[in-house]
């Protein structure tokens, strides 16, 4: 599985569709690009999905193939790939407190949630100094505006998802996202407490995978999360990646079922969270 290949595959068959509008059309790549103002290539590179295509492109392209009455649904479908995969940089722009504002109607709309995560501790279990620090290394290493302290006040707001009794959390962690000091020991050790304490809500289940397990048939994957049966959200090192292709969907869901039959759950887990406090001192 490739983190950004439905994109990659949503672009190439819009290049595709527009491809056959203008061969319906009776029109040769450098014919319309004539007839558009455009450069010779240009047609070539947006049916080959090496150039993402304007607004103004789509009307012009249905306007000189005759097809004005597919313009809305091309414009919705090129809106739907660019909101897919989104730069880290241009999510947070604006300031960390808008890109953790940005997921909340998400959030408000999912009832059942699915977690993975090989490297850190999920958001709605972190404690306030967990994520200052997470976000205070963000404003640095990506030189985003500061408003950490704003940005902390809503994921930390987020958290009372957790404490609603219709939303449920299954969470699967890497047993080395409890190994990853963040923040220094101080910090790392009231987050892993915290985690002990989170982990015996009612609605939520917390697995951890032994670095002990055998992990011949599956190896540790990109951390994501998926919301219902609606959307799977993944972040990457320079993007925010959002699928919603019913294929690939399934395939993160299979995956994370198997991750699941991994995990060892209750005591065995609490037992590898205290491990790794005392591996702290």
């Amino acid at each position: 599985m490739t983190s950004s290949s439905s994109v990659l595959q949503a672009r190439e068959a819009l290049g595709k569709r527009l491809r056959e509008l203008r061969k319906e059309a009776g029109l040769t790549a450098r014919e319309l690009a004539s007839r558009a103002g455009w450069h010779e290539s240009k047609c070539s590179r947006i049916e080959h999905a090496r150039t993402a295509p304007a607004d103004d492109d789509l009307r012009t392209w249905a306007r000189l193939c005759d097809a004005v009455e597919q313009t809305a649904d091309l414009l919705a479908t090129s809106h739907t790939i660019e909101g897919a995969y989104v730069q880290w940089r241009r999510l947070e722009r604006p300031g960390l407190k808008r890109a953790q504002e940005s997921v909340l109607p998400l959030w408000n709309r999912t009832r059942n949630f699915r977690a993975y995560a090989s490297w850190l501790i999920p958001g709605p279990f972190q404690t306030r100094a967990y994520i200052e620090a997470l976000l205070c290394a963000i404003r640095d290493r990506r030189n985003v505006p500061d408003d950490v302290e704003a940005a902390v006040e809503v994921r930390v707001d987020k958290q009372e998802f957790l404490h609603e009794g219709c939303r449920r959390f299954a969470v699967v962690l890497e047993e080395s996202a409890l190994l990853h000091r963040i923040g220094g020991p101080d910090t790392m050790k009231g987050q892993l407490r915290h985690l002990l304490s989170v982990a015996t809500l009612p609605n939520v289940s917390l697995g951890v995978i032994p670095m002990s397990a055998d992990r011949s048939a599956l190896w540790p994957v990109e951390d994501f999360w998926a919301f219902d049966d609606k959307q799977v959200n993944v972040e990457l090192v320079s993007a925010f990646l959002t699928i919603t292709q019913p294929n690939e969907m399934r395939a993160y869901h299979q995956i994370f079922a198997e991750l699941v039959e991994l995990a060892v759950y209750g005591t065995r887990a609490r037992t590898l969270i205290a491990g790794a406090i005392d591996a702290l001192d």
